[in-house]
């Protein structure tokens, strides 16, 4: 098993390989950013990259912000040799290629919950509760995450400039609704009232990517990724005044930022940090 203790042994950067028990011939890999008065109290926030992979970069992306913000910051690496493609890490290996559904116990969606434990197990942490930022694909992932009920200890959930939101629809299929999963109306009910943070870059408005997501059922979602963030807020209000309930999405726009991981890590800093310092310890 990991000694998770050594992401905080020394100052700033450190980068660990780590193996999930769910998956234990799938490695990834662990980048912390350690504020300098780190504690066992501080709050713990979990990143998740873009489609590159670049956990690395992202974890020093956030080097600059950890001790402003009085965080720790552990950015989770899902290498492209253990987790392939848009199904295991976009779609949170919900289903395999030919469209099965994988058992719970299988999604990648669970990751996070039982690195955090083991956080706690070890003493590298005595929060009760961890915060999530994701970008591009990470922000795919943070949201679809959040979707499944993986937010019990959650005290804040940032998706910023996703490609493409799983809808809060049960009519339309995953992975661009809920419908044909396990979500039902109670189901939503109490997602409506999570509070996702989606945070939109206004100038995230290049279609023209090797990246961006623009098949059919993507643009239906809207134009770019900026319009998308915001239809997906929109769907959500939405939704909860047809089921007579609330909604705790908000939608933060970025003034004059595109699709940049650092720029919007910066911009999330302090909204993580109000958050966490706020919650239960």
């Amino acid at each position: 098993m990991t000694d998770l203790s050594r992401l905080v042994e020394g100052p700033a950067a450190t980068s660990l390989p780590y193996v999930d028990p769910a998956f234990p011939h799938r490695p990834l890999v662990l980048h912390a950013a350690r504020p300098r008065d780190y504690h066992v109290g501080i709050p713990v926030l979990f990143v998740h990259h873009g489609v590159g992979r670049n956990g690395e970069d992202y974890r020093n992306y956030w080097l600059e912000l950890v001790d402003p913000a009085g965080i720790l910051a552990i950015s989770v690496e899902f290498p492209e040799a253990s987790f392939p493609e848009h199904l295991w890490y976009h779609f949170g290996n919900l289903h395999d290629k030919d469209g099965t559904p994988n058992r719970r116990e299988e999604w990648t969606f669970g990751i996070d919950e039982r690195l955090f434990d083991r956080l706690r197990a070890q003493g590298v942490t005595n929060r009760r509760s961890y915060g999530l930022f994701g970008h591009s694909a990470g922000g795919q992932f943070v949201h679809r995450m959040v979707s499944f009920g993986f937010r019990d200890r959650v005290a804040v959930a940032i998706s910023a400039n996703a490609g493409t939101y799983a809808m809060p629809d049960l009519a339309t299929p995953w992975p661009f609704g809920l419908g044909r999963t396990e979500v039902d109306l109670d189901g939503l009910r109490a997602l409506l009232g999570f509070p996702i943070t989606v945070m939109a870059g206004t100038a995230d408005v290049a279609t023209t990517g090797r990246f961006f997501p623009k098949g059919p059922r993507s643009m239906r979602q809207g134009a770019n990724r900026h319009e998308r963030a915001h239809n997906y807020v929109r769907s959500g209000h939405a939704a909860a005044a047809a089921l007579q309930t609330s909604c705790a999405w908000t939608v933060i726009d970025v003034p004059d930022v595109g699709h940049d991981g650092k720029r919007m890590s910066a911009a999330a800093a302090p909204i993580v940090s109000a958050a966490m310092h706020g919650s239960p310890t």
